[in-house]
């Protein structure tokens, strides 16, 4: 993690994906894989994590809500979204929020780091690009 990063993360508290992200580490993942088999490999996967908490999951919507505690007490709720793209591609976002009016020194940059290496590991046959 850049030493940039940590200097945002003073006032920043919050981090997400997105296609349009200028970071290439914060843009959406995509994988080979129809949005049904895709949630149950994330949802599989997320759950085994140590660490994490899984407070809620909605199939429908394709929306998965964790949640951490760092050592120092402040909790970071994340969510995870699996996206159908077409019917045999779809994508993954992870927006990550801290608890509290301080900034986070990062650490929201790093869960969501983490999980897509997670994720990625886990579903490396099927990882596209955009």
């Amino acid at each position: 993690m850049s030493f940039k990063r940590t200097l945002v993360g003073i006032i920043r508290s919050q981090e997400g994906t997105s296609d349009r992200a200028t970071d290439p580490n914060m843009k959406t993942r995509y994988y080979s894989l129809s949005r049904d088999k895709a949630w149950e490999e994330v949802s599989s996967t997320l759950k085994k994590i140590p660490g994490y908490k899984v407070l809620h999951e909605v199939a429908g919507v394709g929306e998965i809500t964790l949640e951490k505690r760092t050592k120092f007490g402040r909790t970071m709720d994340i969510t995870v979204s699996v996206l159908a793209v077409s019917p045999v591609k779809s994508a993954v976002d992870i927006y990550s929020a801290s608890r509290g009016s301080f900034g986070d020194l990062g650490a929201n940059y790093r869960n969501i780091l983490s999980l897509f290496a997670i994720l990625d590991k886990k579903l490396a046959a099927y990882k596209t690009t955009s």
